[in-house]
């Protein structure tokens, strides 16, 4: 917090914050928290999205994937939080098989939050850990990326590439690469749902105060799980490598458009309001299950 405002860091950081800002335009803000690496945005800064709306609403186009069965598909999930492991699980949820990598340094953040919601996304997953630090251990890492139908990301790209996993190289061995940012592979500035949303315009407004609010929870996240799922299932049907180049801000500010509910047509049999979930196990603690994936894939010798 010293570090963007410049004030002394004994002094309240939150009435600081509040101070700052009050005092600087919007630009200037997100400018500044930029250089630090940190995630901040201006409300609908964003412009209309590049995102192909044709994608969101075609069927899948292969018959075979009407029932969604990816019995036998491998997916290689490197992402953490809430966007990356949701598409994960519901590609789990469509049959294929998931192990979670993490490194020794790196664990999952949300493994420290709920651990409710950690195990209904996660359970039924496997848990590999792997320091790409240790040349063997990289090689590990390299093979089991090769192995998978699919692969995840949720991270800048340059953080895979110094490990010597490329993702164009990948989708052009037919592997689909999942690439979930903030603001797209091109640009290098950092976002979660929150801001990413305020960024897109997919907000709500206080009717008392006339002020914008957070539109449900880190709801970028969420919207941009289940684009990511779609558009996975649908490169898979395909038959062939894709790099599928996913930002959470296009996907919020399609979400916000008015232009999308134009096109919408009621629902038969709609389900009606969404029902609690209870998760199916508890899932995996951090490389449970390291030696025995890398041992059924041909990686590893059984110690």
């Amino acid at each position: 917090m010293a570090a963007v405002t410049g004030a002394p860091a004994e002094t309240s950081p939150w009435e600081t914050l509040e101070t700052w800002c009050s005092t600087r335009k919007a630009e200037e803000i997100v400018a500044r928290t930029g250089l630090l690496g940190l995630a901040a945005s201006r409300l609908g800064e964003r412009a209309p999205t590049r995102l192909d709306e044709r994608a969101l609403t075609s069927p899948l186009p292969d018959p075979r994937m009407d029932g969604r069965d990816l019995t036998g598909s491998l997916v290689v999930d490197f992402s953490a939080l809430w966007a990356g492991p949701l598409c994960a699980h519901l590609l789990q949820l469509a049959g294929a098989a998931v192990v979670k990598v993490e490194t020794p340094t790196r664990p999952d953040g949300a493994r420290r939050g709920h651990r409710g919601f950690y195990d209904l996304l996660h359970a039924g997953q496997r848990s590999v850990v792997l320091d790409p630090e240790r040349s063997s251990e990289l090689r590990d890492l390299q093979s089991l990326v090769r192995r998978a139908d699919v692969v995840i990301e949720a991270s800048r790209p340059r953080a895979l590439a110094r490990w010597g996993l490329d993702a164009d190289s990948a989708a052009g061995s037919g592997t689909i690469w999942v690439s979930i940012t903030a603001y797209g592979r091109a640009c290098d500035r950092v976002g979660f749902g929150d801001d990413v949303a305020a960024a897109a315009g997919l907000v709500a407004w206080d009717p008392e105060t006339r002020e914008p609010v957070f539109c449900g929870d880190a709801i970028a996240d969420p919207l941009t799980g289940l684009y990511a799922a779609h558009q996975a299932m649908s490169a898979l049907a395909r038959r062939r490598g894709a790099l599928l180049d996913i930002a959470m801000v296009d996907v919020a500010r399609w979400a916000a458009s008015p232009s999308w509910r134009s096109q919408a047509k009621p629902v038969e049999n709609a389900p009606g309001l969404p029902a609690p979930r209870t998760a199916p196990g508890i899932a995996s603690e951090s490389g449970e299950d390291t030696e025995v994936v890398l041992s059924e894939l041909g990686i590893r010798q059984c110690s």
